[in-house]
């Protein structure tokens, strides 16, 4: 039986390795390794791709998220918005600069926060909302913006799935105040390891998460800020370097696999919807069905494999027990996380093998 791997970075990889073989020799012998030329070349080509002033490299997604909230210094338990079925990466970020997550409900075809859901949730202590472009989709980000001045509230954009994803022809990542990327692996673009970056078109917030990044500091042993030891490493910024030169050919890929998805899979299944404006790339390709969990086994015995994102909702984790009001229901998100499973839908996968996909599940 051939077998149908969700993900193989190897083969996501490969047509780049003689690329990443010069730049690691090239950085060996260079023998600077932390914050050098490489990171400064990829913050200034990442900056220009996505359409902000500024692109600051860190360690890691995570990271990206939890520096750019510790920039605004909000009052302990000041609540920052987001969404109920975000991955807990979100929320961590919130907790770890001790403020209160406040939960919102995703909009059950897009499966991004619900802008007509957020205004019920804001309060006095209202101070972010953090939109998650969830699985390469972006937000409506024309409503988040309105609602953001309205209230006078900062937006932190999750970038993490959505490299490239862009909204009325304007890339995520430069609508809010900070935008946040992850660049783990598996990402659209992936690293060889953990990485990650802050964009910001503000000149003020960017020199703030320079320092935080860096122990809080922008000169050797002077420290104005409590900070971090957070930087994207060198090696890592060469190869994303190479990479992000084929990024929108990975996103035009994706996009090719996922529009046989699209206008094949029969009707029963809930597939991603389209819409104008909206350009989707395909980060995850998710769809949604009651029979998920016999569908994931069946396509398993036929040699395909498949991921779910994610099987457990934010509110139902063992980490955020008692932090996250149990009285609150989340029923959008508890659906959403009951019935998807995300199909393969790599750099690496050919067209044969997403038909052959589309075939077993039509089959099911």
């Amino acid at each position: 039986m051939i077998t149908i791997e969700y993900e193989n970075l190897r083969e996501v990889n490969r047509p780049f390795f003689e690329d990443y073989k010069r730049t690691f020799s090239d950085i060996l012998n260079n023998g600077w390794y932390v914050l050098g030329e490489n990171v400064t070349k990829f913050e200034n080509e990442f900056s220009q791709y996505i359409g902000s002033k500024h692109c600051i490299g860190v360690g890691s997604g995570l990271d990206a998220l939890t520096l750019s909230i510790r920039a605004f210094q909000f009052p302990k338990d000041s609540e920052v918005i987001v969404p109920s079925n975000t991955y807990i990466a979100t929320i961590l970020a919130v907790l770890h600069n001790n403020l209160k997550p406040v939960l919102v409900e995703p909009d059950i075809k897009t499966y991004n926060i619900n802008p007509t859901a957020i205004e019920r949730k804001i309060t006095e202590k209202t101070k972010a909302i953090i939109v998650v472009h969830l699985y390469g989709k972006a937000c409506d980000m024309d409503e988040i913006v309105r609602l953001s001045k309205k209230y006078d509230l900062k937006i932190i954009e999750d970038c993490a799935q959505a490299h490239g994803s862009m909204y009325k022809n304007k890339k995520v990542g430069s609508f809010g105040d900070f935008g946040a990327f992850s660049f783990y692996p598996t990402k659209n673009l992936g690293a060889i390891g953990d990485g990650g970056a802050i964009t910001t078109n503000d000149n003020r917030l960017a020199a703030i998460a320079r320092k935080l990044r860096n122990y809080g500091s922008d000169i050797k042993y002077h420290n104005e800020l409590v900070g971090f030891n957070s930087r994207l490493d060198e090696i890592q910024a060469g190869f994303l370097s190479i990479k992000l030169r084929r990024l929108d050919q990975i996103n035009q890929h994706k996009r090719k696999l996922a529009s046989i998805y699209i206008q094949n899979l029969k009707e029963n299944i809930i597939k991603p919807i389209l819409q104008e404006g909206y350009y989707d790339v395909y980060h995850i390709f998710n769809i949604r069905t009651d029979a998920r969990d016999e569908l994931k086994e069946y396509l398993s015995n036929n040699g395909v494999k498949t991921d779910i994102h994610y099987p457990i909702p934010p509110h139902k984790q063992n980490a955020l027990k008692g932090i996250i009001d149990a009285n609150e229901k989340y029923p959008i998100s508890e659906k959403i996380h009951e019935t998807t499973l995300s199909l393969p839908i790599s750099y690496s996968h050919s067209v044969a093998e997403i038909e052959r996909v589309t075939e077993l599940i039509n089959q099911f």
